[in-house]
């Protein structure tokens, strides 16, 4: 009797794993690989190809972030819609599959990476002492791009980020900086009080601010004579056809004086065009060029606003008009701190013909940080992504840019 009720219980076992199994591979047939472009393939993708990732999501899992210690603490990329939604960030797929670094610079992407300037002059930490402002000559120094972070504290809705480390720039200048990174989600509450306004029910938002903090660790104050640093913030976002960015700007008299244009040669008329108070630059992927707004007429906001998915980017930088800024253009410098605050590049072609992207950014600058030893100062910004209906973006974007997107379209 006792052999014959285990066999029993034995095939009751049997037969519920089977079942078990067969629905295993039911549910598994019904997994299908996420779309490209949409945040869960971003998710596994980076998962499989880097270490140290890490997500910080809302309460109902609709916003979310990947963060990347190993890129730096960067913002890899966001949605605001969950695992099928739009991916907002550019990522290099060939490039991080790949796990080799380039010796000059590794272009992964990320939609907000924390770099330092200036970038040209004779205060460059780009460029080797005496070597030409070319292409050929930049090398990005490897803090800011191979380099991993350390991971202080982490939560689902904020992650700090440190590093320690020693640079020098174009004019043999020394620094040993600290580096303290903190990325914190924000709520849909956050970002209204952010925007001044009420989302619509039909907007789904997703947002994050950064606070980025550097210290003097070394011995001597950082003097303007010898170079000092910026914290420099930049964005890396997927280019459409249909993708401009929005800048307003303050009418002062002769604005265009506090517009440079002429990063890597004149941009062509119908890539961008300034009125009075905004400029919209196209950011395509298919031409390479930048722009930049002085303090003196920026505002502490900059958009993109993508047609074809109906998807508005905002930046929100912190702006002190009565700062200097390094001037980040690629040469000799005769005012090296008069500089941009916010930046925009799109993407193109090399004089080789080869192409880093295709992406475009959008980029903001910190005053020049001529720091006492051991002081530190904090920069920080808001990135938001908002999609939904045409017709409630267009009222948004009214009121808060006082722009007519109607009018862009045509």
């Amino acid at each position: 009797m006792h052999y014959t009720k285990l066999i029993f219980y034995l095939g009751l076992f049997l037969f519920g794993a089977g079942c078990n199994n067969r629905g295993d591979n039911k549910s598994s047939g019904n997994n299908k690989t996420p779309a490209k472009g949409t945040y869960a393939y971003d998710a596994a993708f980076l998962k499989k190809h880097t270490t140290n990732v890490l997500e910080l999501m809302s309460d109902d899992s609709s916003s979310r972030i990947l963060l990347s210690a190993g890129y730096q603490g960067r913002v890899m990329t966001s949605t605001a819609t969950g695992d099928s939604g739009v991916s907002f960030g550019w990522l290099n797929y060939d490039l991080i599959s790949a796990r080799q670094k380039r010796k000059q610079f590794n272009p992964v992407g990320g939609e907000e990476r924390f770099w330092l300037g200036p970038e040209g002059g004779q205060y460059s930490i780009y460029f080797k002492q005496n070597d030409s402002f070319n292409f050929k000559n930049w090398q990005v120094p490897p803090l800011i791009d191979t380099v991993s972070f350390d991971v202080y504290k982490s939560s689902s809705t904020q992650a700090t980020f440190t590093k320690a480390a020693t640079l020098k720039n174009y004019s043999g200048t020394t620094f040993n900086i600290n580096i303290i990174r903190k990325i914190s989600l924000l709520s849909k509450a956050d970002i209204e009080k952010k925007l001044a306004t009420t989302l619509p029910a039909d907007i789904k938002s997703v947002g994050y601010e950064t606070g980025n903090t550097l210290e003097n660790a070394g011995p001597k104050t950082w003097t303007k004579d010898k170079g000092v640093l910026s914290i420099w913030l930049l964005g890396m976002f997927t280019p459409t056809p249909q993708t401009t960015v929005i800048i307003p700007f303050t009418p002062e008299p002769e604005a265009k004086r506090f517009i440079t244009d002429n990063y890597f040669g004149a941009i062509p008329k119908n890539r961008l065009l300034v009125k009075d108070s905004v400029l919209f630059f196209t950011c395509d992927g298919n031409f390479r060029s930048k722009i930049g707004l002085s303090p003196v007429i920026a505002k502490p906001i900059a958009a993109a606003f993508d047609f074809q998915n109906n998807v508005l980017t905002l930046v929100i930088p912190q702006i002190n008009k009565k700062a200097s800024y390094v001037n980040s253009k690629w040469e000799i410098q005769k005012e090296p701190y008069k500089g941009d605050v916010i930046n925009s590049y799109n993407d193109g072609k090399l004089e080789d013909g080869t192409q880093m992207g295709p992406f475009y950014e959008i980029e903001s600058s910190s005053p020049a940080l001529d720091l006492q030893a051991g002081k530190s100062a904090t920069y920080s910004q808001s990135t938001l992504h908002l999609q939904g209906s045409y017709h409630s973006l267009r009222q948004l974007i009214k009121a808060i840019l006082h722009v007519d997107i109607d009018e862009l379209k045509k």
